[in-house]
């Protein structure tokens, strides 16, 4: 063994350090007043306001929204609900004047209503946010 390697501390081969760490979740908006309108008046979340952003509360998460002036919709689920009736969701979405999107790719498939319903997974649904950020209700089967 050399010299060196002899002195190279070992490497550990997984930490036991963030098992225990608070962590959160966040995401970008490009306009704070309307990401806190959606969210609190729109989806009746509990939203407090920090001089860096948006902490929405559900249950007992955080998820954190910064504004972003370059912002850039994610092309991806940022933030998903679980329910326990998807069509009371949905329904309850388009009273809300929130539009489900529609998806007619190989591997996800809406309905009518906006909701993919596979044999296999959840049965989900998906909106956006005001600055595109993809949202969604799903319902465990």
């Amino acid at each position: 063994m050399s010299t060196k390697a002899a002195a190279t501390p070992a490497r550990k081969n997984a930490s036991n350090m963030f098992k225990e760490a608070k962590s959160f979740s966040s995401f970008s908006v490009n306009d704070l007043q309307k990401a806190k309108q959606f969210y609190g008046e729109k989806l009746g979340l509990e939203v407090s306001q920090t001089p860096e952003g948006l902490e929405l509360h559900t249950d007992d998460n955080v998820v954190f929204l910064y504004p972003k002036p370059n912002h850039t919709p994610a092309s991806f689920t940022v933030l998903n609900f679980s329910v326990d009736n998807i069509e009371a969701a949905v329904d309850e979405l388009n009273s809300l004047g929130i539009d489900l999107e529609h998806y007619n790719l190989p591997d996800i498939k809406t309905d009518e209503r906006g909701i993919a319903r596979g044999p296999h997974g959840p049965t989900i649904a998906w909106f956006k946010d005001p600055a595109g950020n993809i949202l969604s209700v799903l319902e465990e089967k």
